[in-house]
C-alpha cells in the first residue's frame, strides 16, 4: 500500500504559511536535491488554499496533481484533477492504487481531517529557522492529540533548516 507523507516546511513557532498565505520565508537551500524529492511522488494531494497560493511554483515531472475543492471549476484548471467529492475517501482509494507515495502537500486543515482517521502514515517537517507570529498553523486546532515516533532527522548547516520524520500513532481523543 502506498504512503501518505505529510511533508512541508514550517517556521519555529509551527506555521507553514505567513497571515497572507505567503512562504517567502522558506529559504532555498542548496544541499536539498529536489529532483530526488520530487522522484520519490508519483501524486501530489493538496486543498484548494494551498493550490491557489502555489500554483505558479509547477510541480514534479510525471507527478499528478489532485486538488480537493468544491468551488473550483475542472474546465478552467486543466493541467491539475480536482475532487468535489470527500477527499476521505478519495485518499484512501488512492493509497489503495500502486504507486510511489503520495504527498500531501500543505494544508493544514486538510492534514488535519487525514490524519485523524488514520490516513497520513508520516509527517516530514522541515523546521525553517524563523518565527513568523501568525500565519497559517501546521495544524489547526480543534483536533485530537496524536503520538508520533521519530524516524529520522538530518540538519541543514547552509540555512539552519532541520528535517524531521515522524511515524504518526494513534490519535488521543
Amino acid at each position: 500500500m502506498r504512503r501518505l507523507r505529510y511533508q512541508v516546511a514550517a517556521s519555529l513557532d509551527g506555521y507553514i504559511a505567513g497571515p497572507n498565505g505567503e512562504f517567502d520565508w522558506i529559504p532555498h537551500d542548496p544541499d536539498i536535491d529536489f529532483a530526488a524529492l520530487w522522484a520519490q511522488f508519483d501524486t501530489l494531494v493538496m486543498g484548494r488554499k494551498t493550490y491557489e497560493a502555489t500554483k505558479g511554483m509547477g510541480g514534479g515531472k510525471g507527478v499528478q496533481s489532485i486538488v480537493y475543492s468544491t468551488t473550483l471549476d475542472p474546465g478552467t484548471h486543466k493541467k491539475v484533477t480536482v475532487v468535489a467529492t470527500d477527499p476521505v475517501a478519495h485518499v484512501r482509494t488512492l493509497k489503495a492504487m500502486p504507486g510511489k507515495d503520495i504527498w500531501l502537500f500543505g494544508g493544514g486543515d486538510l492534514f488535519r481531517s487525514l490524519a485523524e482517521l488514520g490516513l497520513v502514515d508520516t509527517v516530514e517537517v522541515a523546521l525553517m529557522p524563523v518565527l513568523l507570529g501568525g500565519g497559517i498553523p501546521l495544524r489547526p486546532a480543534p483536533a485530537p492529540r496524536v503520538t508520533m515516533t521519530l524516524t529520522s532527522h538530518r540538519v541543514y548547516p547552509t540555512t539552519g533548516t532541520v528535517m524531521l520524520e515522524y511515524s504518526l500513532g494513534s490519535s488521543t481523543r
